[in-house]
C-alpha cells in the first residue's frame, strides 16, 4: 500500500470512531433523557389537611385525587413552616425556611440569584421544559419572573377572581380556566423532552372582598345540599375566650373573618359545603389532566405532587383564615404519584414539609441538591426508618392586634408556640389532646417536657437562617 493511501485509511479510521464515541455519547444523552420523568407539581390554595377523601372525609368527593393516593404515598402528617401563602410559596419553590430566604410579605421577590437556585430554574437548566399556571403568589405581581418560563400562564393579580369572562363573553370559573391552561400547555411541548408543571390553583381561598366569600361553580350548587357537616368541638366560644387579651380583640384578622363566615351554624355549613365544591372543582380539573396525560401516552412517566400551600380555619378556635400555628391552619395534604414505582398505596406517617417539595422533584429528576436547599427528599425519606423528630415553625406578617407574630416547634407529641411580641407561650399535647384546647405551660407536670421544648426552639431558630 503506498504511503498516502495509508494515511487516508488512518485518518477514515480516526474519522469513524469520532463520529461513533459521538452518536454513543448522544444515544447515553437521550437514553438518560427519556428515563427523566416529567413532573407535575399541582398546588391548592388553603385546603387543610383533612378536605380529602383519602385523609378519612367522608363527606367530600375528591376521587381522582384518592385514587393518586391509593396509587401512590400518602403523607398524613404534612405541614408548612409558615402558614401564609406568599412565605409557603416562597418555600415550596426555594426548599428554604423563611428565615432563610427572607420572603415574608406579598410584595418582596425573589432576587434574580435567589430564583436560579429554585427548582424551576435548576431544572430548566438541566434541559427541562419548565411551565407555571396560575398563582404564583410569590413577590408583586408586576414582578413575576414570567420571562424564564417555557409555559406561563399566570394572573397578573395577588388573587385572581373566580368569575371571569371569556373572548365570546362566555362566564367561566378560575378553576376551569386553569384547567384550559394545563391542556394548552400538554398540547404546546415535545412530550419527547422532559418537562416540570407547576399548577397553582385558587381554589378553595375565599374571594376576599367578595360577600360570597368562597364562591364555587353554579354547577356545584346542589353538591353537599342534602350532607349534614358537624360542628367541630372548637368553635364553643369559650375556646376564643380562653386566648390572651392581645389575641382576643375585635382587630384580629382571624377573627374579623370569623363573623364574614362563621357567626352562626347556618353561615358555617354554607362556608365548608362551598369549600368542599371548590374542592371537588379542582379535583374535576385533574381527572381531566390524567385523562390528557393517558391519551398522550405520557402518563407512564409523569410524577404528580399535590399539596396544599397551607390550611385553613373553619371556625375552630373561633377562627377563620391561617396564620397561627395550630393543625388546622399549619396541616396541609400531600401526595406523591409516582408510576413508575411498582411499590405504591403507602401510607407516610413522618412528618413531611413544604421545603421538602423542591428537593423531592431535583431528586426525581436525578439531579443533585444544592446545599442552600433545608427540606429533604421525601422519595429517600420514606426509605429510611427514621425521620425527623420536629421542624421549627414561623409567621412574622404584620404584627399585633391584626396577626401576633408566632414561632415555635412542632412534633409529633408535642407542640411548643411563643407569640413573640408578647412572649405568650402555648405547650399542647397533641396525643392527649389534638385539637389544642388546653395550654399546659402552667401544668406542673409538664414542666419538664417545657423546659426541653424551650431549649430546643432556640436551638432550631439558629439553625433555620
Amino acid at each position: 500500500m503506498k504511503p498516502w493511501n495509508k494515511i487516508v485509511l488512518v485518518f477514515s479510521i480516526l474519522v469513524a470512531l469520532i463520529f461513533s464515541c459521538q452518536s454513543k455519547n448522544k444515544n447515553s444523552k437521550n437514553n438518560n433523557e427519556s428515563k427523566r420523568p416529567n413532573i407535575i407539581f399541582l398546588l391548592t390554595d388553603d385546603q387543610r389537611w383533612d378536605a380529602l377523601g383519602a385523609m378519612g372525609n367522608t363527606i367530600i368527593s375528591t376521587p381522582h385525587l384518592d385514587s393518586l393516593a391509593h396509587h401512590g404515598f400518602l403523607f398524613k402528617n404534612a405541614y408548612v413552616t409558615t402558614s401564609i401563602c406568599c412565605v409557603s410559596r416562597a418555600s415550596i419553590l426555594s426548599g428554604q425556611y423563611e428565615s432563610r430566604h427572607g420572603i415574608n410579605d406579598f410584595n418582596t421577590s425573589f432576587s434574580k440569584k435567589a430564583f436560579l437556585k429554585t427548582y424551576p430554574a435548576l431544572l430548566k437548566n438541566e434541559g427541562y421544559t419548565v411551565g407555571f399556571i396560575g398563582k404564583y403568589g410569590v413577590g408583586a405581581p408586576y414582578n413575576q419572573p414570567k420571562d424564564f418560563f417555557d409555559y406561563w400562564a399566570c394572573t397578573n393579580k395577588h388573587q385572581p377572581d373566580y368569575d371571569n369572562v371569556t373572548r365570546k363573553g362566555n362566564y367561566i370559573h378560575y378553576t376551569d380556566i386553569v384547567g384550559n391552561d394545563i391542556n394548552s400547555f400538554l398540547n404546546s411541548i415535545n412530550t419527547k423532552k422532559p418537562f416540570c408543571l407547576s399548577v397553582s390553583f385558587k381554589a378553595p381561598h375565599v374571594q376576599d372582598n367578595d360577600p360570597r366569600q368562597f364562591i364555587p361553580k353554579k354547577e356545584y350548587s346542589d353538591l353537599y345540599k342534602t350532607d349534614s357537616i358537624s360542628l367541630p368541638e372548637t368553635v364553643k366560644e369559650k375556646y376564643w375566650d380562653a386566648f390572651p387579651a392581645f389575641f382576643k380583640t375585635n382587630k384580629n384578622i382571624g377573627r374579623i373573618r370569623w363573623k364574614k363566615r362563621f357567626n352562626s351554624y347556618s353561615a358555617f355549613k354554607k362556608s365548608v359545603k362551598n369549600y368542599y365544591r371548590l374542592i371537588t372543582g379542582v379535583d374535576d380539573v385533574i381527572g381531566n389532566l390524567l385523562s390528557e396525560l393517558k391519551a398522550k401516552q405520557i402518563d407512564k412517566n409523569t410524577v404528580i405532587i399535590l399539596l396544599g400551600d397551607n390550611g385553613m380555619f373553619l371556625g375552630e378556635h373561633g377562627l377563620a383564615g391561617k396564620w397561627y400555628g395550630y393543625e388546622e391552619s399549619i396541616r396541609v395534604p400531600l401526595i406523591i404519584y409516582d408510576p413508575r414505582i411498582s411499590q405504591r398505596g403507602k401510607v407516610i406517617n413522618k412528618i413531611a414539609l413544604n421545603i421538602d417539595i423542591a428537593p423531592t422533584i431535583l431528586g426525581l429528576a436525578n439531579m443533585p441538591i444544592p446545599d442552600s436547599i433545608q427540606g429533604v427528599n421525601l422519595m429517600e425519606y420514606i426509605k429510611k426508618d427514621q425521620g425527623r423528630p420536629d421542624f421549627f415553625y414561623e409567621h412574622t406578617f404584620l404584627h399585633s392586634p391584626a396577626i401576633p407574630n408566632s414561632e415555635g416547634v412542632v412534633s409529633e407529641n408535642f407542640k411548643y408556640l411563643n407569640y413573640i411580641e408578647h412572649n405568650y407561650e402555648e405547650l399542647f399535647d397533641l396525643k392527649k389532646d389534638p385539637n389544642e384546647t388546653t395550654n399546659l405551660v402552667n401544668d406542673p407536670q409538664y414542666r419538664d417536657t417545657l423546659l426541653l421544648e424551650r431549649k430546643r426552639y432556640s436551638a432550631l431558630k439558629e439553625q433555620v437562617k
